[in-house]
C-alpha cells in the first residue's frame, strides 16, 4: 500500500509545511514588534523625545494637595463592619485571636502602648517610636507606615482612603 515514493511525498509535504510556518513566523516578527511590553526590547534604553516644562502653582504643592475630610469627622460615622472587610488586608500578617504571627496580634491594640506586646520581636524603629496606639496615631500610621515609623518591618504600603482607615480603627476598637 505505501511504497517508498508515497512516504517520501508525505514527508516532503510535512517538512514543506513546517518550513512555510517558520518563514511566515520570521516574516511576521520582522513586520510586527513581538517581545517584552513597551517599545524597547530588554536591555535597550528609552530616550524621552521631549519634555514639557510646567510651572508650579502659585500656592505651592501644599495647597494643591486635597487632604479630604477630617479624620475625626469620618471617625464619628465609621462602620466597624466595613472595617472588618478592610481588615482582610491585614490578615496576612496579623491575627485577632491573641496569638502573634508575622506581625503582633491586634486584640486590644487601640489604647495599647506602641511595641507593647512582651516577647514580640519589634523593629528598632517601632521600639523607639513610643506613645500609645490612639485612634489618631493608628490613623496616621495606617496612612503610610514607613513614613511614620522609620525602620519598621511592616511591608504594608498604607491605606490611602480616610474612610477605610476610620472603618478599620472602628473595627479594631471592637476587639478591645
Amino acid at each position: 500500500m505505501f511504497d517508498t515514493m508515497t512516504i517520501t511525498k508525505a514527508a516532503g509535504a510535512l517538512i514543506g509545511a513546517l518550513l512555510f510556518l517558520l518563514l511566515m513566523n520570521w516574516a511576521a516578527s520582522g513586520i510586527f514588534h513581538v517581545g517584552p511590553s513597551g517599545h524597547a526590547a530588554e536591555g535597550e534604553e528609552h530616550a524621552q523625545a521631549y519634555t514639557i516644562p510646567v510651572e508650579e502653582a502659585a500656592g505651592g504643592a501644599e495647597e494643591a494637595k486635597d487632604e479630604g475630610p477630617d479624620f475625626a469627622t469620618v471617625m464619628a460615622s465609621a462602620d466597624a463592619a466595613a472595617g472588618e472587610k478592610v481588615f482582610g488586608k491585614c490578615k496576612a500578617c496579623h491575627k485577632i485571636d491573641g496569638s502573634d504571627s508575622t506581625g503582633p496580634h491586634l486584640n486590644g491594640v487601640v489604647g495599647r502602648p506602641v511595641a507593647g506586646i512582651e516577647g514580640f520581636n519589634y523593629s528598632d524603629g517601632m521600639k523607639a517610636h513610643g506613645g500609645d496606639w490612639t485612634p489618631e496615631a493608628l490613623q496616621e500610621f495606617l496612612t503610610n507606615p514607613k513614613a511614620v515609623v522609620k525602620g519598621t518591618k511592616m511591608a504594608f504600603a498604607g491605606l490611602p482612603k480616610v474612610e477605610d482607615r476610620a472603618n478599620l480603627v472602628a473595627y479594631l476598637q471592637t476587639l478591645n
